[in-house]
């Protein structure tokens, strides 16, 4: 009887830095390459306005790609989160990892269809699974955001937000964002 193989947090301090992202989610591997400057434009800009709102409300942080192990097949590295001071103070290990979930994740797709059913559907999954009470997919192709709310224990659409729309989040009090900025200094097509 042939058994798949599982991949753990112990096994990626195993593999030689090459300038790839490993994540393990559900003890299956997925790589991914360096990202365009696309999709870091994207990042980027989404730190930034979730920045700006905490340094005002003084409630928590955004950090950018973070590492997040929430269990030993579940180490994955998102584009963005957001924490909040309490939550942090216990999330936050000597090793400089986040080891709970935060209140917000964010993702950025990158191309290929691997990389969209990473994000898409297998940590969509993880993060309803993990507790995360928001999850973001910023499509910056479509310049679109795909906004999950936790319902009933798991994570559900709640919204597709288009670039005449406001970005608002029941976890950040106040916290507005217009999506047309989010995307603006991405060319279109």
């Amino acid at each position: 009887m042939a058994s798949s193989l599982r991949w753990t947090s112990t096994d990626l301090q195993s593999l030689r830095d090459d300038g790839k992202t490993y994540e393990i989610v559900g003890g299956e591997l997925y790589v991914s390459k360096q990202p365009n400057v696309y999709h870091q434009g994207a990042c980027g800009a989404l730190f930034a306005e979730l920045r700006s709102w905490s340094k005002q409300a003084r409630l928590g942080i955004p950090i950018l790609a973070p590492g997040l192990i929430l269990a030993d097949d579940d180490d994955v590295a998102p584009d963005v989160v957001w924490i909040s001071n309490h939550r942090l103070a216990a999330a936050l290990e000597a090793d400089g990892k986040l080891h709970s979930a935060p209140e917000l994740v964010v993702e950025v797709l990158s191309p290929g269809s691997t990389n969209e059913h990473r994000d898409r559907e297998a940590k969509l999954k993880l993060h309803s699974r993990r507790g995360i009470g928001e999850y973001w997919i910023a499509d910056w192709k479509l310049r679109e955001i795909h906004v999950y709310r936790r319902k009933d224990a798991r994570l559900v659409l709640s919204a597709t937000l288009y670039e005449a729309d406001v970005l608002t989040s029941p976890l950040l009090p106040d916290f507005t964002c217009k999506v047309s900025e989010l995307f603006e200094d991405i060319p279109r097509g």
